[in-house]
């Protein structure tokens, strides 16, 4: 069931809203910057994300393949979201951080489902040998 929640980044600079299913399944991966910076998105349409303020507050950070951008506070440095740009299928989709979010449960957080990707070796299908750690 889908459902508005609200965001920031720490300081409160970068705020958004965006509509979440939290019965689908979220995403931990081990990546080197998503498992450096605990990064726990859930994935939601272009339609379903809406950067309320601090556009002019976010730095852009690209590595690799440079096809996703990922979107940081200049001031507290925390990353509220990430863009996916050349995904399968084509379409553009947002990460959200489900730790950004202000008005979500532990409940709801406890019972997302969630989905190991291994990013490290460009296995997105795969799930880690390894994930407690993620």
């Amino acid at each position: 069931m889908l459902k508005t929640y609200t965001g920031s980044c720490h300081c409160g600079a970068v705020r958004f809203e965006a509509d979440i299913d939290l019965t689908q399944p979220t995403y931990r991966c081990n990546c080197s910057i998503c498992r450096r910076n605990r990064f726990w998105p859930a994935i939601v349409t272009p339609d379903r994300f809406r950067l309320l303020a601090g556009d002019d507050e976010l730095t852009e950070y690209r590595f690799n393949s440079l096809r996703n951008s990922h979107h940081f506070c200049r001031t507290c440095g925390v990353r509220p979201f990430g863009i996916g740009n050349n995904v399968p299928g084509g379409e553009r989709i947002y990460g959200v951080n489900l730790g950004c979010l202000e008005n979500v449960t532990p409940e709801e957080l406890d019972a997302a489902p969630v989905t190991y990707v291994d990013g490290a070796h460009d296995r997105w299908q795969e799930t880690p040998d390894y994930t407690r750690y993620l």
